[in-house]
């Protein structure tokens, strides 16, 4: 059986530059992430908040810590002061929380707004004509305490390559189409969608951030 550094030295061969990792380390032991974090993984992702900030607390102060589970807004504050990247972005009323708790510490915080694209009904996300509604009301303007930096996707869950692949390209042509709108809170680089099952059909169809686990630290028990 291959070590955690073994598994992620792969996937680093594997990876294009322009690709980032976030090793998804939900319910993995802080050891675990320690052993990854020796083989130079720098980028964690966690799905539930209370266990992200505890692992905060103890690991090295050089981690990027991304929320890639569904966020509720009641919990928003306690990740607020370290959060690098929240994936998972889902509303207005969210943003405006993330903005609320961004402010009391001085900090913006970056985000990228989730898109429905699965066919699955407890996939969370925007419509894409929800997306846009978003990104041009004046209410999301006035946030000063967030940056969107991208969109975020989570494919159906099944065997099926070219249905997935179709999901990824949809995700994809809508982050085309909205790239070029720039605003001082929203600048649209990076795209997130793959996890070990599928990460890479989403490098082909253009992703930059993928988010895998059990290809790194082995599936959860």
């Amino acid at each position: 059986m291959m070590t955690i550094a073994e598994n992620l030295k792969n996937i680093y061969e594997e990876l294009p530059e322009n690709v980032h990792l976030v090793a998804v380390s939900k319910t993995k032991p802080v050891s675990d992430l320690m052993e990854a974090y020796q083989g130079g993984q720098r980028i964690f992702g966690e799905n539930k908040i209370q266990e992200m900030t505890d692992k905060w607390e103890q690991m090295p102060k050089d981690v990027q810590w991304h929320m890639i589970g569904h966020v509720q807004t009641n919990k928003v504050k306690y990740m607020a002061p370290y959060v690098s990247l929240i994936h998972g972005v889902d509303s207005l009323k969210l943003l405006k929380e993330i903005n609320k708790q961004a402010k009391k510490w001085r900090r913006v915080i970056p985000c990228l707004l989730q898109v429905y694209i699965a066919t699955e009904e407890t996939k969370f996300g925007l419509a894409q004509n929800e997306l846009l509604e978003i990104i041009h009301s004046e209410e999301f303007k006035a946030l000063e305490h967030i940056k969107v930096v991208g969109l975020m996707g989570m494919a159906s869950f099944t065997e099926d390559q070219e249905k997935i692949r179709k999901e990824f390209q949809f995700l994809k042509d809508v982050f085309d189409y909205i790239q070029p709108y720039q605003l001082a809170n929203c600048h649209f680089q990076h795209l997130s969608m793959g996890m070990s099952s599928d990460y890479k059909i989403a490098i082909e169809s253009g992703s930059t951030i993928v988010r895998i686990g059990s290809n790194i630290f082995g599936s959860r028990g």
